[in-house]
């Protein structure tokens, strides 16, 4: 039984006292009233369809202009929109692209107002449309747009972007989830919540459905009782995954139609050879080429010890690390990450020579038998800009790597930023077997580069093909895939034929590390399709608008690296598809006509190379509307630019008072975590904010203040084996700060980095950044409860802390040091300001001294306290 006296909790504080310039905002009388918005989406095996409701009126005494904004997923096809004036409805038309052209040149030409939509963000693109409203009149706007929710890192995720710009009396978002599989855990994840709102979550679920609500009063939109502004602004995502019981996968079938998912999770990774291609050229220059270090640091430390590896970097010239590939052995990859500490940026930018000395490196390993057998062998390629040194033209470049790599080798292209051509990167990569991704300038992008890594970083099977049985499918999508990696699914979807067996089976062959397999199963045609009846959580011929929708993003897919009678061929059916199954993509176009005039706005899908040159920032918007007039609407769509904290913090809930048999409440404050500049020397020297402040145990008054003098980098400051926690932070002595604090727990998996530049949550190998002053609030059914980290909700005047309660045996570290086993010796005779503190053996000497205690807010607090050094 642990004693009362050695139970106490610890509370880890992390301030957040930013300068920021504060404005009087004024109220602005919403003329374009949003009285209803609906979010209803079904989520079919997989298949997503999303439908929003808006529904306005003008509350002006004169004509008011409309503008319905959507931010919908970058994946998801738009299919229907329609709006709905004076009872008369005004639908969009999809069409071929060039006839949609037509008729928008022809309205730009008689000078009217046609409005070409094309945005596009991250993760989403932006839809837009915008009609006249009469004073007293009302409009109901309705989009509908569909998707394949991918697995990543494990999970489905389906995203919402929620920023209605004001408040809404009848707001209400619905998703339907439906898996026949099973679903093996669910969570709710948002920016924007709050205790308030979280009271209009609501979550059900069993074993095959789950209906997740979210249904908020006025008063819990509101972010106070004396403000008419919306606390709703941000991500609202769902994420899942599914029961595995049949290691070949599962075969769902609709009204003549199947999908195959394959994701077996209980297969071995086989071990890979890997080669790390780093533009260092001179536009790589600053953040960007810093991010890459550290990206590729962190990446070197998450490779297998069966793994090999090596790095080239290049400019003018390519330079390999070593001359072979060498094991990920620790004293390899610490010297790698020594190499890549020092990579510096200048130069031109020679692709073709890197890329080529890759394949070499990888050629050579295998002539002389260095790979081992059954292994997988990736080129990771980062670069972010054209070729400008050696061989420049990007279609010969295509051509040797294509040559060179010979169907051997799977090369991943990674473009950063927007002066990068995109499409050369995304053909090389398809060419051989791989993808290409861009990383966003911004600063989470050391992040998007390691979850990039993840997500190849565990390869389970090579040379993938699935077979069906010609006399019961007619056609299917892809059936060949060069490798599967963990986390991921494989996805085939087919059309049956009119007469078909009562039984349809499946192979699925590949090549694990070092034996083939095969894995056959059967599935009763008729018991599949009586679990797609329920009407609540399916849309009508579900199925087959999935095999269209996987049927068109693999024909566009195929199009970027096809020839060019093929590459006809391929768009003319896909094209055909779209318009059959009213899909909006990049060769489909939606035409909305205006009432009572012959104006036209035209929809099209972007694509990825029309933002080339150009900085692109994440899209703003779900659904939102303003009028002309409105004060809003010149800044509503625009970027919001917080500047990082000088002082930063974050909150975890755990929970949120201490147990009424703790005996003692610590507090311990890292208050300087970059910088503070000065442009005046003061007359004096001025009082300091210590690195550490810790009230004492069994005192209300006495607090010591800790400050970190000697060299150290990594500072363990606290644990609780028993809680799971552990807390570190980086600590610059030269400048007598915190570069970052991080605080890991065990149940459940997480860890929480702070950094002045924005908070990072890791769960399940899946990184996700906030920028400051969002809210991170996550709901797990069945967990217990909520979790909630607030990213600087009270930036601009309040502290923001992570609660740690050490229970018990505290461990000795840094920190903890100082409650277990302390002795003060007596004040100094001669100088009552000084005294001895004797801390598991060894004596500090402690001064009394002023400092400044930042958690009541900037500018800071002067306090009393023993100051020892460490």
């Amino acid at each position: 039984m642990k004693t009362p006296g050695r139970t106490h909790s610890i509370v880890l504080v992390l301030l957040s006292l930013a300068v920021l310039q504060t404005t009087k905002a004024q109220k602005v009388q919403n003329d374009i009233d949003i009285y209803s918005l609906t979010v209803d989406s079904k989520v079919s095996s997989r298949f997503a369809h999303t439908v929003i409701t808006s529904r306005v009126v003008n509350r002006a005494d004169a004509m008011q202009e409309a503008t319905f904004q959507v931010e919908l997923p970058k994946k998801a096809f738009i299919t229907n929109f329609s709006m709905v004036i004076d009872g008369v409805t005004y639908p969009g038309n999809i069409k071929e692209k060039a006839a949609a052209q037509e008729q928008y040149s022809a309205a730009v030409a008689r000078g009217e107002s046609a409005g070409l939509v094309r945005a596009t963000g991250r993760k989403t693109e932006q839809f837009q449309v915008s009609v006249s409203v009469a004073p007293a009149a009302k409009v109901t706007f309705e989009l509908v747009y569909e998707e394949l929710l991918a697995r990543h890192l494990g999970a489905y995720e389906l995203l919402l972007k929620v920023r209605p710009q004001q408040l809404v009396k009848h707001l209400q978002m619905d998703i339907h989830i439906f898996e026949p599989q099973g679903i093996s855990f669910l969570e709710t994840e948002s920016t924007f919540m709050t205790n308030k709102l979280a009271e209009a979550l609501t979550t059900s679920q069993n074993k095959t459905k789950a209906h997740i609500r979210f249904k908020p009063t006025l008063s819990q939109q509101q972010k106070s009782p004396e403000k008419q502004d919306t606390v709703l602004d941000g991500n609202f995502i769902v994420r899942y995954d599914v029961d595995r019981t049949v290691s070949g996968g599962s075969i769902q079938i609709e009204n003549g139609y199947f999908v195959h998912y394959f994701a077996p999770d209980s297969l071995s990774t086989i071990p890979k050879n890997v080669i790390f291609v780093i533009d260092k050229s001179g536009s790589m220059m600053g953040r960007k080429i810093k991010q890459t270090r550290e990206a590729l640091i962190k990446i070197l430390s998450d490779l297998s010890p069966h793994d090999q590896f090596n790095l080239i970097s290049f400019n003018v010239e390519a330079t390999k690390w070593k001359p072979l590939l060498v094991p990920a052995s620790t004293e390899n990859v610490n010297e790698a990450k020594s190499y890549a500490t020092g990579i510096q940026a200048q130069g031109g930018t020679n692709i073709n020579d890197a890329m080529l000395m890759a394949v070499q490196l990888l050629e050579k390993a295998n002539r002389e038998e260095l790979l081992p057998a059954g292994s997988v062998t990736l080129i990771i390629l980062l670069t972010d800009g054209d070729p400008t040194a050696g061989e420049t033209n990007p279609s010969k470049i295509q051509k040797n790597v294509r040559k060179a790599i010979n169907g051997q080798h799977s090369l991943f292209c990674l473009g950063f930023g927007f002066d990068v051509s995109y499409s050369f990167l995304e053909k090389m990569a398809l060419e051989n077997g791989g993808l290409a991704r861009r990383i966003y300038e911004d600063s989470d992008s050391a992040l998007q580069l390691q979850d990039f890594y993840q997500q190849v970083a565990n390869p389970l099977m090579t040379s993938v093909a699935f077979e069906y049985p010609s006399n019961a499918v007619e056609s299917v999508t892809q059936d060949a895939f060069r490798v599967f990696f963990k986390g991921s699914e494989l996805v085939v979807a087919g059309k049956l034929r009119d007469q078909i067996p009562d039984v349809l089976s499946a192979q699925v062959w590949g090549q694990l590390h070092k034996e083939n397999v095969t894995f056959v199963m059967e599935f009763r045609v008729a018991e599949q399709e009586e679990m797609f009846r329920s009407p609540k959580y399916i849309f009508h011929s579900f199925m087959e608008r999935l095999w269209a929708y996987l049927t068109i993003q693999q024909l566009l897919e195929q199009m970027v690296s096809a020839l060019d009678a093929e590459k006809r061929a391929l768009e003319a059916r896909a094209l055909n598809l779209s318009l059959s199954y009213s899909f909006v993509t990049p060769l489909t176009s939606m035409v909305i006509t205006k009432p009572g005039q012959e104006q036209s706005q035209v929809a099209e899908k972007p694509v990825e190379d029309e933002n080339r040159g150009r900085r692109l920032h994440p899209g703003l918007m779900l659904f939102g509307h303003s009028g002309r007039d409105r004060a809003s609407r010149k800044t509503g769509g625009a970027l919001k630019v917080l500047k990082s904290p000088a002082r930063f913090g974050l909150s975890g809930l755990l929970p949120a008072s201490p147990p009424p048999f703790f005996r003692t409440t610590s507090r311990l404050v890292l208050p300087e975590m970059t910088s503070r500049a000065t442009t005046t020397a003061p007359p004096f020297a001025p009082v300091q904010a210590p690195s550490v402040i810790l009230p004492l145990p069994g005192q209300s008054v006495d607090r010591l203040c800790v400050d970190l003098r000697r060299p150290q980098e990594l500072v363990n400051l606290l644990s609780d084996p028993d809680q799971g926690v552990e807390v570190t932070g980086h600590y610059e002595t030269a400048k007598a700060r915190f570069s970052w604090i991080e605080v890991t727990f065990e149940n459940p998996q997480l860890q929480v980095h702070a950094s002045p530049e924005h908070v990072v949550m890791t769960r399940n190998r899946r990184n996700s950044a906030y920028k400051w002053k969002e809210t991170l609030y996550s709901v797990m059914p069945g967990s217990g409860g909520c979790q909630g980290v607030d990213l600087g909700t009270w930036l601009c005047s309040h502290l923001t802390r992570v609660t740690v309660w050490c229970r018990g045996q505290c461990g000795l570290e840094l920190l903890c040091q100082f409650y277990q086993d302390v002795l003060w010796g007596p004040l100094d005779t001669a100088d009552d300001s000084k005294r001895t503190l004797k801390v598991q053996g060894r004596d500090y000497s402690a001064t009394r001294e002023l400092k400044l205690d930042y958690q009541e807010g900037p500018p800071g607090k002067e306090i009393s306290c023993w100051s020892v050094e460490l």
